[in-house]
């Protein structure tokens, strides 16, 4: 059956089968598995995309193993202590038994168990023990992610050993590369021509192919940049745009005034996010919105932020929290809006539902960010798209149009330095729980911070222009339905583009066939505008007229508005527009 034969069938499974139980192969699951039996290899590594149904092969090829007496066992390995049992749940529905608390202390398992679920630091604190194990029966290891085996020399080893004695490994991973020099532990690498070496897959289903077979969902990125203001240690206050050309520590700073909980950045974000997400919802009721935070205090605070929006909390996760298993189960199952995470879903974790996503971390590993998007790409049925909310940083620009790229795990390259360093940046929020102290550590203090709405990426192309958020020309990508086939959303987007594209021609065209205004003309239309723009924030707060003037005086200063130049009064309607997109 060709990959393209999945098309006639449903691009998750009937109903949404428990994860990792699919009655029915996909067709890349299907010549995958295909491919592993023909060959009856001791090491095989499929590469597919987040989001494909890696867990529902993998299980299938170890039924199979077990039924014809190849193994007598089987040891899974995950990143994470949630990923343990999400993999216990799925292979018990499909008649294996694993132990997903197994504790190096212990030694052995119970024997109603086939197997166990274990983490990568697990075996690298005791790989002696796995060893052990491992040989006491034939045994098959499932590596999930096994790009993680390669986290740490001691990690690689650790795994070397314990495994080496397997009598299958299979290997599993939707991002097989990485941003360092570390060997992944029973992948092979052949040189590439250029003095590096390159790992090989034995199967691989990137994202392109599925999206075109409908197994995973289109990704529509919605990047915002904005004004920042802030002050360093020293007092000096610096202003920058973020989406403009900028030094590497103007552009590490503008980033992180963006995402600071203080500003009115992420604020503004989140309320089109979750605009896009009761769009969403009009076609598919039960759509969630994740918001990945880099940080517990800003994950905390970024949860208000949503709260204040929308009336409703937010489902928080945080690494350290031992109730952290079930939040995301819960949240899964359930039908509420939000949940908010520092890292912990960045990875393997299922929540089919989710739809809507914010991407307010500055971690920009090409590694962390796949596998950050693969949480919104897993489709149940046709049609349904998922959307992410991005800073406009060119890091993430780049990654977002090179989504469909297929990568391979390359030893040896040489090192692009002019860029943020990826690699200390994962590090540093792997075990980050709180912002640094403000005026010791913290380098800046966020004066200010505005977001605007700068393009959509999709497919490779850019579109739209530069938009207030609120304004209709942002309406015009956030309301776009939820429903769409991968086609349909190329051709709605170019619609949207020219549509934009038309009006700006058709109101520059009509500027310059206007006489100019004298000043006095020009005066007499702004402080209309002001006055009409005054009304509408009474009606909006109850506010008396004349108290809003003065604010705004408080807030531009600059006299009374009879004797305010035509710039001052750009000021306050510029500064009343403002209001209206922070108090919405």
């Amino acid at each position: 059956m060709s990959v393209s034969a999945a098309s006639h069938l449903s691009p998750s499974y009937p109903d949404r089968a428990a994860w990792g139980t699919a009655p029915k192969l996909r067709a890349w699951q299907q010549q995958a598995y295909d491919l592993y039996f023909s060959r009856e290899p001791r090491d095989f590594l499929t590469v597919a995309t987040p989001g494909a149904g890696k867990t529902t092969y993998a299980l299938r090829i170890a039924s199979e193993l077990l039924s014809r007496g190849i193994v007598r066992a089987i040891t899974i390995v995950t990143p994470t202590e949630h990923l343990k049992r999400q993999w216990a749940d799925a292979a018990a529905r499909v008649g294996i038994s694993i132990d997903p608390e197994f504790k190096n202390s212990q030694g052995a398992t119970s024997r109603d168990y086939i197997g166990v679920a274990v983490t990568y630091a697990q075996i690298a604190m005791h790989p002696a023990l796995h060893r052990a194990r491992t040989e006491a029966r034939k045994t098959l290891v499932i590596f999930d992610e096994i790009h993680h085996a390669g986290d740490a020399k001691s990690w690689g080893d650790g795994i070397r050993e314990a495994f080496e004695p397997a009598t299958r490994r299979l290997g599993l991973t939707g991002t097989p590369f990485r941003s360092d020099d570390s060997p992944i532990p029973f992948v092979t690498y052949v040189e590439d021509g250029e003095g590096a070496m390159r790992s090989v897959s034995d199967y691989s289903y990137g994202y392109g192919p599925a999206l075109a077979d409908g197994v995973v969902r289109p990704v529509i990125f919605l990047a915002y940049s904005g004004e920042m203001k802030w002050r360093t240690r020293a007092g000096d206050e610096i202003a920058a745009t973020l989406g403009t050309p900028l030094t590497k520590d103007q552009l590490s700073q503008a980033w992180r005034a963006a995402l600071d909980p203080k500003g009115d950045w992420i604020r503004q974000v989140i309320h089109a996010a979750d605009r896009r997400l009761t769009e969403v919802r009009r076609g598919v009721p039960d759509a969630g919105g994740l918001v990945i935070a880099s940080d517990h205090e800003a994950a905390r605070a970024y949860a208000r932020h949503i709260r204040t929006v929308t009336g409703e909390g937010a489902e928080v996760v945080l690494s350290d929290d031992p109730g952290a298993s079930k939040k995301i189960k819960d949240f899964a199952t359930s039908d509420r809006r939000w949940l908010v995470a520092v890292r912990m879903v960045s990875e393997g974790v299922d929540i089919p539902r989710l739809c809507v996503g914010v991407y307010a971390t500055s971690t920009s590993t090409p590694l962390f960010f796949a596998q950050a998007v693969g949480r919104f790409v897993r489709a149940r049925k046709r049609g349904e798209t998922a959307s992410v909310f991005l800073p406009s940083v060119p890091v993430l620009m780049g990654l977002a149009g090179e989504m469909e790229e297929e990568r391979d795990h390359v030893l040896g390259r040489r090192r692009d330095e002019d860029g943020l360093d990826d690699l200390l940046l994962e590090q540093a929020q792997q075990e980050k729980k709180q912002p640094d102290a403000l005026g010791d550590e913290l380098p800046f203090q966020t004066l200010e911070a505005s977001a605007t709405f700068d393009r959509v990426l999709f497919d490779g192309g850019e579109f739209g222009t530069a938009a207030a958020p609120g304004s209709p020309e942002e309406e015009d990508f956030i309301g776009l339905p939820g429903l769409l086939e991968p086609d349909q959303v190329a051709s709605l987007l170019r619609k949207r583009q020219a549509d934009q594209q038309a009006a700006k021609r058709r109101t520059k065209k009509s500027e310059e066939q206007a006489p100019a205004l004298a000043p006095h003309e020009q005066l007499a239309e702004l402080r209309k505008e002001l006055n009409g723009l005054v009304g509408a924030w009474n009606h909006r707060t109850g506010q008396p007229h004349g108290v809003i003037h003065a604010e705004l005086r408080r807030a531009c200063g600059g006299p009374a508005i009879a004797q305010a130049t035509a710039e001052q009064v750009r000021e306050r309607i510029a500064m009343i527009r403002k209001w209206a997109t922070q108090r919405r």
